[in-house]
């Protein structure tokens, strides 16, 4: 890898394909090297490790987590950047590469991927599935989120993400930052922030700063969450009112499912105050609401 994914390397390789970055695509190639191994040194990879890679890009992440990994699955819904990833794989048994788009939605991966990486972690003894990428930006969001909503679920991501996400993510209660996606995370994962990266490392350079992000989902975090679905869908409607007082943001997310008094008697219970935001409660605190609204829907 030591020409590979430089500014020089990239520049050749796309004169000659006749093509240019997509920026349609979220398309920011990192070229500094000491950075691509980074990503792949925090993901600690293993032999029982499936990796899924979104943004294949040239393959210069994909070849070396390859070295280290069991499987890597790689996507990439540019035709231009497959074919010449393909170039690339061919003496790489233990890689496959998708040529298409990673979501289904914003709220779903593609069956086809998930799919893919469930034959290739059940092929594995022990298997066990991780993503490492350096995230195209414009689907960063819906691709963390939504990998924490399958099967297999991941025991680590590593992304290379926008820095204002990776602070949304990782961001306190009583802060700006703080936001359905960081209780959504938090609830299940420990994450930090391994490095930031100014736009210089990447071409064609982004307008904004980067960061390296390591998440850990916690499987006895998880466990905390009844219902996995209910939970996220009822703190993203409580967060479209972030603004509102507790009560009135709550009253909004169960519209025709729950009365004033039955709310009034879910946060009586919790001993939570009316008048607080959203944004003021901990991911704990949002969890124990959703379960109580949820048994209180049951009963209605």
């Amino acid at each position: 890898m030591s020409e590979r994914q430089t500014l020089s390397y990239l520049q050749k390789r796309f004169e000659l394909a006749r093509i240019e970055p997509q920026t349609r695509f979220g398309q920011n190639f990192l070229i500094d090297l000491n950075l691509v191994r980074l990503i792949a040194k925090t993901a600690e990879l293993g032999r029982r490790d499936v990796v899924l890679e979104v943004g294949t890009g040239l393959g210069s992440l994909t070849t070396l987590m390859a070295q280290q990994a069991g499987h890597v699955v790689t996507v990439e819904i540019d035709r231009h950047l497959a074919a010449m990833a393909r170039q690339e794989f061919d003496k790489l048994p233990n890689v496959t590469l998708l040529e298409q788009d990673a979501l289904k939605s914003k709220s779903q991966l593609h069956p086809a991927v998930v799919e893919t990486l469930r034959a290739r972690v059940a092929a594995i003894p022990g298997g066990r599935l991780k993503m490492v990428a350096n995230l195209p930006y414009n689907v960063a969001t819906p691709i963390l989120s939504n990998l924490l909503d399958i099967e297999p679920w991941p025991v680590r991501m590593v992304a290379t993400i926008q820095r204002e996400l990776a602070e949304r993510i990782t961001a306190v209660p009583r802060t700006k930052d703080y936001s359905a996606l960081s209780v959504w995370m938090q609830a299940q994962c420990q994450s930090e922030i391994v490095r930031t990266m100014a736009p210089s490392v990447f071409w064609p350079r982004p307008k904004v700063e980067s960061a390296i992000l390591d998440i850990r989902p916690q499987k006895i975090l998880r466990g905390r969450i009844a219902d996995l679905k209910y939970f996220h869908h009822l703190v993203r409607g409580i967060f479209i009112h972030r603004r509102k007082f507790l009560r009135s943001a709550l009253l909004s997310a169960v519209k025709d499912r729950l009365d004033k008094s039955q709310v009034d008697e879910v946060l009586t219970s919790l001993e939570l105050d009316a008048s607080v935001r959203a944004e003021q409660l901990t991911p704990q605190q949002m969890i124990e609401l959703a379960e109580c609204v949820r048994q209180k829907e049951l009963s209605a």
